[in-house]
């Protein structure tokens, strides 16, 4: 079933979103959250090209690559926020969880320690390292990141 949203197609992303960039972005979350995140990634990239350093943008489109199953470009798209949001510690969270995703431990146990480093009091952060340690150390056998 296609659904339109403001003159966009969510379901074949033909055509150009009518209105400005913050209708476009609202539209993507209102998909994200009706739990259409693949139409939510085609609508929120065409944000992202018209506003690379909007941090709400980054993360909205960040989830929609996570929530559909777009691990790549969801390491991307949470690397990009980082890079614009230093301090986010919810970006450095999806990038881990995205890594891990991926298989590679290294980096989740890398952006999930600088999360849990950032926001101690979260324990899902904290739960999520723990986890990701576990993993590197059974993989590799070694020590290094998994025991720091």
């Amino acid at each position: 079933m296609s659904e339109r949203y403001g003159g966009y197609d969510a379901e074949d992303g033909v055509g150009e979103p009518t209105g400005e960039a913050a209708d476009w972005y609202r539209q993507g979350v209102q998909l994200l959250e009706a739990g259409d995140p693949a139409a939510a990634a085609q609508l929120l990239t065409k944000v992202a090209q018209k506003t690379p350093d909007s941090a709400p943008v980054l993360e909205a489109l960040a989830r929609a690559h996570f929530d559909g199953g777009l691990y790549e470009q969801a390491v991307e798209s949470f690397a990009q926020l980082a890079h614009v949001s230093p301090d986010d510690d919810y970006a450095q969270f999806g990038w881990g969880l995205a890594a891990a995703k991926l298989g590679q431990m290294d980096v989740a146990v890398e952006h999930l320690s600088a999360a849990a480093a950032m926001r101690p009091e979260i324990r899902h952060y904290a739960n999520a390292l723990r986890a990701a340690r576990s993993t590197l150390r059974e993989q590799t056998g070694k020590k290094g990141l998994a025991d720091t």
